[in-house]
């Protein structure tokens, strides 16, 4: 009998309360916003987000006026700042390009520290350089109540990766990465992108981030929330 497809949502629903935070982030003392990168955000309109310096500048703007820690959001958020990275549209002239997010980006200092919120095996990682891309990514794979899934860290550092070994087990509250600096994350301002997926099929070390709005119900159902994990958006 096959299991229903929100059998994971409801495992991590459950199991919310034993994860691991993913950054150093007390709701307590300090504070978190949230960061629109909506197609109807008038600001970017005033920025060059191709320019990852300007970009950069903007964001951290954000984080100094309202004396911020982290900035958070993006999951299920069309974008039209994939515009800044030919990755993100079609190979065929034409063909519908790709804005959907598929995570939740945690945007903060360069050097942050990444946790794994809960024990896993390194399943796979990468370097995928291109201009807009991740980066340096990691992929762990997860158990929980005998359903697997995997978790996604994009935008490291080349160092995490450089130490990193495949079926190598990590566990719970390791540090696996840290933000990377925009040469080593895909030309980016300092985040971490963040996304669960459900069924990798042959992938290493890269899955899309971003889909087409035309597959966002394919792409939603094997992506859940990642503040299902997180448990950081009631705060922002």
């Amino acid at each position: 009998m096959n299991q229903p497809e929100n059998i994971l949502q409801e495992r991590l629903k459950a199991h919310s309360h034993t994860f691991h935070k993913v950054v150093d982030f007390n709701p307590a003392k300090e504070k978190l916003i949230h960061l629109d990168f909506a197609n109807d955000n008038e600001e970017l309109f005033k920025i060059d987000v191709t320019d990852t310096e300007k970009f950069s500048s903007y964001i951290n703007k954000k984080l100094e006026k309202d004396k911020a820690k982290f900035a958070i959001g993006g999951y299920n958020e069309q974008r039209g700042l994939y515009e800044r990275s030919k990755i993100f549209d079609a190979l065929t002239l034409g063909e519908e390009p790709r804005r959907l997010h598929l995570g939740i980006d945690i945007w903060g200092e360069e050097g942050t520290k990444v946790y794994a919120p809960l024990g896993g095996l390194v399943h796979s990682y990468a370097y995928n350089k291109s201009f807009g891309d991740y980066g340096a990514t990691l992929i762990l794979l997860h158990q929980l109540d005998t359903v697997t899934f995997y978790t996604l860290y994009g935008h490291l550092s080349l160092d995490d990766i450089a130490k990193a070994t495949e079926f190598q087990y990590i566990i719970r509250g390791h540090i696996i990465g840290h933000f990377g600096k925009p040469e080593e994350n895909g030309n980016w301002p300092p985040h971490l992108h963040f996304q669960i997926i459900k069924d990798i099929r042959t992938y290493k070390g890269d899955y899309p981030g971003v889909c087409k709005v035309s597959e966002a119900n394919k792409y939603l159902g094997n992506c859940p929330d990642p503040d299902l994990i997180l448990n950081m958006m009631q705060y922002a």
